[in-house]
């Protein structure tokens, strides 16, 4: 990362080191993956004593050709391609890494108590050292500014203090502020805003209430200060609200994904995707040509035929996905994750010329295991490949597509491309019995009635993100939504047990709908938790059993009973039933869906009622 002065970042065992442009201080360091899903363009990132926030994708030096290609995704999010984020090849580089600037501007000093802007306080903008006191360290200020809208602001103390009144034309030479703590603890009641003008002291105490900067006549700024040019702040109608810098509020990612499936994933296919946005708009005649002076594809070990023959493939590809989006319009699920459905159901062929980005194995015959859970099919994925991009993030509340003026962008003016991440490692696909769900669903009363209060939950909580002029999205709640999701949570812990992954190492993907009812688990991180080894070996039929058994057993019973089983409602939305950190509660970076929609009584029933557990005869 660089600082605005910039500050650049060097790669190294996955880090990227932090230090000012200005000069060689080193601040610290970040992981790429960190940079997609904790600390990416928006979020205010902690180093040291100081803050800072991550600039926009326009201040990022990134190279001409992406380092990063992913045809579907791609099309799917209407870019040409995807880019790292960027890291120093020289640790004396000065122009490379992601850029910060200093956020927020509000420093306090612990010795003399000063609160004002850091270039106020301090006698070198390079150190974060009171120009008063010398040799003390300035403090970020707690609190920051934020709205629905994702603008983000100083907190206005002078405003607080004041009481709405604007701040005086004198400035620091008329008026200081002082920050003071009274008594021994650092609840907001006991901090103090003190200004020199003789004004009553002022607490902090309901600073961080829904309303209590609105009914001060405090308005939003409407200010992006991670985009370059922030001097014509939106024009903003939300109410502010306080938070703790922080808070997980603050910054909340959208992050879209998708696996590298066939075509795309083998062969001479593999080869040509990072050249088809070249190949859009070419000839058969001008592609062998680019074929013929590309070094890449001409000591592949294919013909030139056989690599135009994979653009072909490709775009027949491309455009019959154009014809699938139309016809998943209305489908809440990703259209992407068709196709992926449908490709982690068939095994592989290998071409040992070109290592695949997808391969699949059938593990054989499953015993007893479709009769006893309804699981009809396993497959085996010793080799898959994802791409993770951030398309934009959110403040307050998680990303939703029923308020999408509420997503803040990524750089005043669109790149043509977004930075993303990939992950290359292994997982197990499985399938329910759709027919033997269906079943399920319809059999007894209570599967549905449980189902319809999660819901209920999350369709008010869609209508409380659209607001009253916007058009709330509909809800994926279903009970087999609910059955394969908590059935993923379960065999995460278990497997975590028998193959030496910590649970965070493991995610879920969901295929889960009126024609799908698997899921692909697999190994989630870039790092090396993510490249153990032995995910695969937990799908073999006599190891599956095992596991079976045992998650299923752990699942009938939870440290918390009886009370989380009867649990009306439970989990940060209210969108949970029998879940909670002491049974399927999962590390947030393991769950795409934030740890929502699960329900243990949908495996296992509840005492009351067995036999709404889809496994309650297990055995």
């Amino acid at each position: 990362m660089s600082e605005s002065p910039r500050r650049s970042a060097r790669s190294g065992s996955r880090l990227q080191r932090l230090r000012a442009e200005s000069g060689p201080r080193k601040l610290g360091s970040a992981r790429r993956a960190q940079m997609i899903t904790t600390y990416g363009v928006g979020s205010m990132i902690a180093i040291d004593s100081e803050s800072f926030i991550v600039r926009g994708l326009d201040s990022w030096h990134v190279p001409s050709e992406f380092e990063l290609t992913e045809p579907r995704l791609q099309y799917r999010l209407d870019v040409d391609g995807f880019h790292l984020p960027p890291a120093a090849t020289d640790e004396n580089a000065p122009s490379d890494g992601v850029h910060v600037a200093r956020f927020p501007q509000w420093y306090s000093c612990s010795t003399c108590h000063a609160l004002d802007e850091h270039r106020r306080l301090t006698a070198d903008p390079k150190k974060n050292k009171c120009g008063k006191c010398e040799t003390t360290e300035l403090t970020p200020s707690r609190f920051v500014m934020v709205c629905e809208n994702g603008h983000l602001d100083d907190f206005p103390y002078w405003l607080w203090v004041h009481k709405s009144e604007e701040r005086p034309a004198g400035g620091a030479t008329s008026h200081r502020l002082e920050i003071r703590t009274a008594g021994r603890t650092a609840s907001l009641r006991s901090i103090r805003i003190h200004c020199s003008c003789g004004v009553a002291p002022k607490s902090l105490e309901g600073a961080l209430g829904r309303t209590a900067l609105a009914s001060l006549g405090i308005r939003c700024s409407g200010r992006r200060p991670w985009l370059r040019d922030d001097s014509a702040p939106e024009e903003c109608t939300e109410d502010p609200r306080a938070i703790q810098r922080g808070s997980s509020a603050a910054w909340f990612p959208m992050v879209s994904s998708a696996l590298t499936i066939p075509p795309w994933s083998q062969g001479a296919n593999k080869l040509v995707r990072p050249y088809m946005a070249k190949f859009r708009d070419r000839t058969d005649e001008e592609i062998l040509v680019y074929i013929g002076m590309t070094p890449q594809l001409q000591k592949s070990g294919y013909e030139a035929t056989d690599l135009l023959e994979a653009v072909r493939v490709a775009r027949r590809a491309t455009e019959a996905r154009e014809a699938k989006e139309e016809d998943a319009a209305a489908v809440l699920i990703d259209p992407l994750r068709r196709d992926e459905y449908e490709q982690l159901q068939r095994s592989t062929e290998y071409d040992h010329r070109v290592s695949p980005d997808f391969e699949t194995q059938d593990p054989g015959d499953l015993g007893d295991i479709p009769d006893r859970t309804g699981i009809d099919q396993v497959m085996l994925v010793p080799r898959l490949r994802e791409v993770r991009a951030l398309t934009s993030f959110t403040r307050l509340t998680a990303p939703t597509s029923a308020a999408p003026e509420r997503h803040s962008a990524l750089s005043r003016n669109p790149q043509g491309w977004l930075p993303a991440i990939e992950v290359v490692g292994e997982g197990v696909f499985l399938r329910l019995d759709r027919a033997r769900v269906a079943r399920w669903e319809q059999g007894h009363p209570g599967v549905a009635r449980r189902a319809d209060v999660v819901r209920e939950h999350h369709l008010e909580l869609l209508a409380e993100q659209a607001g009253p002029d916007g058009d709330p999205e509909l809800s994926p709640v279903t009970p087999r939504l609910l059955l394969v999701h908590t059935l993923a949570h379960v065999l995460i812990d278990e497997w975590s047990l028998d193959c030496g992954y910590p649970a965070s190492a493991l995610r879920e993907r969901l295929y889960v709908d009126d024609e799908m009812t698997g899921v692909l688990l697999y190994t989630a991180t870039s790092d090396s938790a993510g490249s153990l080894g032995g995910l695969v070996s937990q799908g073999r039929p006599d190891a599956l059993a095992r596991s079976l058994d045992s998650a299923l057993t752990r699942a009938a019973w939870c440290s918390a009973d009886p009370l989380c089983m009867e649990s009306p409602v439970s989990g940060a939305d209210n969108v949970n039933l029998a879940a909670c950190h002491c049974c399927v509660l999962l590390p947030e970076t393991s769950c795409e869906q934030f740890n929502r929609f699960l329900d243990r009584a949908m495996l296992i029933g509840t005492p009351q009622d067995p036999e709404i557990g889809f496994f309650h005869d297990l055995g």
